[in-house]
């Protein structure tokens, strides 16, 4: 299965880790979606260029981890 990691610094709050999760739901449905908001990290468990392009989409500037 493709995993992909992003860092995303800013996602600072609640709001901003569901504003992510509904743009990743959307672009992606069905996805497997883990967030920690302590240390800003979403892992997706599919497409990446996806997801980095739904992130990017709602105002958010994920980089890629590994």
């Amino acid at each position: 299965m493709t995993r992909a990691t992003f860092n995303v610094a800013d996602m600072t709050c609640a709001h901003c880790e569901k504003t992510i999760r509904g743009a990743l739901s959307e672009a992606m449905p069905g996805v497997g979606v883990s967030v920690d908001l302590a240390s800003h990290t979403v892992i997706v468990e599919e497409d990446g260029e996806k997801a980095m392009a739904a992130m990017e989409e709602v105002g958010y500037s994920p980089k890629r981890i590994g």
